[in-house]
């Protein structure tokens, strides 16, 4: 699950590999929050399109097509 700390720790790593580079150790954690971070929105971005496939398939008259541009 993606918690307020890890988005603080991989924004923290992100400036301080702007502003004066990442130990190894620290090139590591980030990579790892990353993949984390970038699963779990995967995750969510499938549930959300499954959900909206299924509600498509009820009533898909003319606003079908408006659902899509809102996300």
């Amino acid at each position: 699950m993606i918690t307020k700390e890890m988005i603080d720790r991989i924004n923290y790593l992100y400036h301080k590999s702007k502003n004066e580079g990442l130990t190894d150790e620290e090139k590591i954690e980030q990579s790892k929050l990353r993949m984390e971070y970038v699963k779990e929105i995967r995750e969510r971005v499938k549930q959300q399109l499954d959900s909206i496939k299924f509600a498509d398939e009820d009533d898909c008259h003319d606003d079908c097509c408006h659902h899509h541009h809102h996300q």
